[in-house]
Parts: structure tokens; sequence; C-alpha cells
């Protein structure tokens, strides 16, 4: 009994203390505003957002100011037509010019315009990411959230079946002392106590281990401690050819192929661009001035405006033109074929998966039924064992049976809602449930 009591001693840290209960709807928010991993991702898509402009696509012009000046000491000896020489020592020479120019591509072959539809499926990408790293941040939370539900019920049976062993090793002390039961049956009932006490530690300990990696998921500190619900809530409500139709249209995985799909014909297109001229406006203001102490002109100062256009065409490029037209061709089948292959790969997910859920529904009432029968049956061996009309291994027996029960039973639970989950994450319907 001294065992026992240090026993209960350890445990009590984790029994009898009012915890703050997490909520799953709770648990899913905290995930989607704290996890790293999103986080991550809505960083490229803000920069994919950010780089959706016309000017990034070139169609703007770009202006630029320029500014220039220098001086020099020279030595200089000038002869003229007429013989006449003329010499400076120390001749300074001084100049500065500034003014803005302006160059604007209006016509490259329509590529500008196919760079903006580009940059825009790209931001397409970009999100169809993101709900990628939402959606498989959601499963994981989801699914480590009702692996602790699981878990807190295994705690639950095996904290039962080492009370019911307290019971029957205090009875078998009893009994051994009055002269009733031999040591052999304390012994016996040590053991299982010492049996149970261990399963209920190291039960307790992987609850403690799944815990902890919540935290981790929800980016918050891994030290916090915090209960769950008590019950798992299975969805029997899923047909296979909504959840068909749901994934054409929502899967991230499939709208990523499908624009890269997109991506890649806008590509080609770019590039038979290239084919036309490629047409420039340029434009520049200067204004400039220089000074020297011989020759000419010892000081002159200009200022004015020049504009002109140019244009400039692909005639041959050693069949660079072609080559590069023939692998983006490839690249676009390439990207159709990814299309296809997704596509056919959630439709093999999602059958599956629906035969998986079917199958654990089933599974769920079977074991339902078994666990009411285990129960009912180590109720009634419980009676019979304080009336000494069993014995000890038929009590102990039973006591097992219902932690089997119980143990299937919330594992089938646990199996249908990761099924029913994952239906959803495939469908790219996952929400709080």
């Amino acid at each position: 009994m001294k065992r026992l009591i240090c026993i209960v001693c350890y445990l009590f840290p984790f029994l009898g203390i009012a915890q703050q209960e997490l909520t799953l709807e709770e648990a899913v928010a905290i995930a989607l505003e704290n996890n790293y991993d999103i986080r991550l991702v809505s960083k490229d898509v803000a920069i994919a957002d950010n780089n959706v402009s016309i000017g990034n696509a070139g169609m703007l012009p770009s202006v630029s100011a320029d500014v220039s000046a220098a001086a020099g000491i020279q030595n200089t000896t000038q002869t003229l037509l007429s013989g006449e020489t003329r010499a400076v020592r120390g001749n300074r020479t001084r100049s500065s010019a500034y003014g803005a120019s302006l160059d604007w591509t209006i016509f490259d072959g329509l590529q500008m315009f196919t760079r903006y539809e580009q940059l825009k499926e790209l931001k397409a990408l970009g999100d169809a990411n993101l709900k990628a790293s939402i959606l498989a941040t959601v499963y994981d939370v989801v699914s480590s959230y009702f692996d602790l539900v699981q878990q807190q019920q295994l705690i639950n049976a095996t904290q039962t079946a080492l009370d019911l062993s307290a019971f029957r090793h205090q009875t078998a002390e009893n009994r051994y002392q009055i002269g009733r039961a031999s040591k052999l049956e304390v012994l016996a009932a040590s053991v299982d106590l010492n049996t149970d006490t261990t399963n209920l530690l190291r039960q307790r300990d992987q609850f403690r281990s799944t815990q902890i990696r919540l935290n981790e998921l929800l980016a918050r500190d891994v030290n916090m401690v915090f209960s769950v619900a008590d019950t798992i809530v299975i969805g029997n409500d899923l047909y296979y050819d909504v959840l068909s139709q749901q994934a054409k249209e929502l899967n991230p995985t499939l709208q990523s192929a499908i624009v890269n799909h997109r991506i890649a014909q806008l590509e080609l297109k770019r590039i038979k661009g290239e084919r036309y001229p490629i047409v420039n406006l340029s434009s520049a203001y200067t204004r400039s001035q220089s000074q020297t102490a011989l020759g000419f002109s010892t000081q002159s100062k200009n200022n004015g405006f020049s504009y002109g256009i140019s244009a400039s065409m692909n005639i041959f490029n050693g069949f660079q033109q072609r080559r590069n037209e023939r692998n983006a061709e490839f690249t676009m089948e390439a990207a159709e074929i990814e299309v296809d292959k997704v596509r056919q790969n959630i439709e093999a997910q999602l059958l599956a998966a629906y035969q998986t859920y079917l199958m654990n529904l089933e599974l769920v009432r079977l074991e339902e039924r078994n666990k009411d029968i285990a129960q009912q049956n180590m109720e009634i061996t419980l009676e019979k064992f304080k009336l000494g009309s069993i014995a000890p291994l038929e009590f102990r027996e039973a006591q097992r049976n219902f932690v089997d029960a119980v143990a299937r039973f919330s594992t089938a639970q646990y199996q249908a809602k990761l099924a029913e989950i994952t239906l959803h994450q495939i469908a790219g319907t996952l929400k709080m449930k």
C-alpha cells in the first residue's frame, strides 16, 4: 500500500488539476494564425501579389536623370594656320551636363501583356500553395487533437483497470491477513497492480508527448498543459459523388497543376512573340556647358530636346527561336500530362479513403457493442468477485477484456475520424470539425 500511495502521489500532477480546455475550433484558429509553415508560405504569396503590376510586366517607360561634371588642368600649345603659336601653362578646363531621358518599348510582339498574365497566374499558384499548406496544417492539428482524445479515453480505461487492481490487491491482503488466501494470491495481485501502473504511466507519457507535438503545431509554448474534449464525433453524411465533384473544383494540388499548365501555355505564347519586331521610343532633354582658357571658343552652353524611334527584328539566330518554341511546347505538353496524372491520383486517393471511411464506420458500431458487453461483463464479474464466487484469474480476465474493448473502440473512432478528415482534405473542404 505504501508503494501504491507513492505511485498515486507521482500521478497527482496529472490528476484532479483543473486545466483549461482547448477546443478544436480554438486549436485550428491558433494554428492558422501562428503556424510557421503557413506564415512562410504567406510571405511567398505576398511577394507574388506584389509582383503583379504592369510596370513589372514591362508596359511602362523608364525615366532616368543624368548629371556629370569634369575639370582638368593641362599645359596646351596650339599652332594656327598662320603659323602663330599659342601656349598656355595650367590651362583649366571645366564641363558639366545634366538632363533626363525616357525609353519606352511600345511594341514587343505583345510579350508584355503575356508576362502580365503570367504574373497573375503565379499569384494564383501562390494562393493554391497557401491553401495546400493550410489544409495540411489543419489536418495535422485535427488529427493530433483527436489522437489526444483517443489517448485520454485509453487513460481513463487504464485508470479504471488500475483502480480495480488496487481493490483486488487490498482484498487479497485482507484475505491473507485472516488466513483465507495464500501468499501466492497476494503476489499475483501485486504483479497485476504493478503492470497496470506501468501501463498508465506509459499512456500518460504518450499523451504528454502528443500534447507537446500539438503545441508545436500551434507555434506556442510547448510546455503548456491543457485538456481536450472527451468524445469523438464522426460525421456520417459524406457521399462519394459530392466529394469527387468538390475535389475537381477545390483540391489545391489539382489547382496548382492546372495553373502550371496555364503558365506553360503563356510561356509558349511569349516566346512566339519574339518573332515580331520590337519598337522603342526614346527622348531626352540635356543642358551642358564647358569652359577653357585656350581655343576658338573659350565657353559654350547647350540645351535642347531630342527624340527618336527605333525598331529591331530578329531575322535569323541559328534556329534558336524554333528550338525555344519546341521546348516550350514540350513543357506545355508535360504540364498537361501532369494535370491528368494529378487528377487520376486524386480520384484514386478519394476512392480508397472513402472505402476506408465506410469500413471504419462499421467497425465503430461493432466495437461499441463489444465495449458495452465487456463493461457489463466486468461489472457482473466485479460483483461476483466481491462475493468471492469467482477466482481472481477470472476477474483479471474480465478486467483485461474491458480495457482491450475500450482500446479497440477508441482506435476505431480515431481511425474513422482520420478517414473523415482525409476525405475533406482531398476534397479541399477541410473545416473545423
